[in-house]
């Protein structure tokens, strides 16, 4: 599953980055590496770009960016 096919509020864990080293090199310093958490907290209209939270950092970006994300879903039960 790709990070550019959440929604608002999912949780998932990225297993995959395939992007270029420069553009790794600041996700990584924002705290977006493999195996971190992370939530889908907005979407712009037209879903253009995502706000993503990973380690307490928000940081936003564009959906061509993550569609190169793989990330696995994180299955909480609801109430």
């Amino acid at each position: 599953m790709k990070l550019s096919d959440l929604n608002k509020n999912d949780k998932a864990f990225i297993i995959n980055i395939g992007i270029d080293e420069a553009l790794k090199s600041r996700l990584f310093s924002f705290g977006i590496a493999r195996g971190t958490e992370i939530s889908i907290e907005a979407c712009s209209l037209g879903k253009q770009t995502l706000e993503i939270m990973a380690e307490e950092t928000l940081v936003g970006l564009r959906m061509s960016e993550a569609e190169k994300i793989e990330v696995e879903m994180i299955n909480e039960g609801k109430k």
